[in-house]
């Protein structure tokens, strides 16, 4: 019996306020493919899910560091989505009646795994680098600055086709 241990990072979400549905279609995407490549497809994702999948899933990378697994060789090996609780709504409807509204949530658990072999995706994942406390940085002006004094300010010529039609005097025309 082989009792090498694998390692897991699992990162769970809990009461996301889509329906699983919604979210499976999503997930069902990226199971089963290393971390870039997960990461690259739910990036042009424009699924309401794929924001809060993309953020499960940096935190289960960072629980992997921790845990202090090879990033490289990181791929999702699992991926549940169950239902969590239901808010029950009322909409008011004709002759007194009202219509239950199910607002139903979300329960998603993503584990990754390490493989051998991985398949390498030319995507990194940006980072951003944190900023230093108390240095605010300055934002450059994206407009071309001009001189002035050298250039004179164009005057439109024409007046168009609506001043022309539309004229108080005839003699404007």
């Amino acid at each position: 019996m082989n009792t090498t241990m694998n390692k897991t990072a699992v990162a769970k979400l809990r009461y996301l306020k889509i329906a699983p549905r919604k979210v499976r279609s999503v997930a069902g995407l990226i199971r089963g493919l290393s971390v870039p490549a997960a990461q690259a497809q739910l990036m042009v994702q424009t699924r309401r899910a794929s924001t809060p999948l993309m953020k499960l899933l940096n935190s289960a990378v960072a629980n992997a560091e921790n845990l202090e697994m090879d990033v490289t060789k990181l791929y999702i090996s699992s991926l549940r989505v169950d239902q969590g609780p239901m808010l029950k709504r009322m909409l008011p409807k004709a002759r007194g009646r009202g219509t239950v509204l199910q607002k139903i949530m979300s329960h998603v658990t993503l584990e990754l795994g390490e493989k051998e072999g991985l398949k390498q995706v030319p995507f990194v994942m940006p980072r951003r680098a944190k900023a230093e406390k108390g240095v605010t940085p300055k934002k450059e002006d994206k407009k071309p600055q001009h001189d002035h004094g050298s250039e004179e300010p164009k005057v439109k010529e024409s007046k168009g086709i609506r001043a022309k039609l539309f004229n108080r005097k005839a003699g404007e025309a």
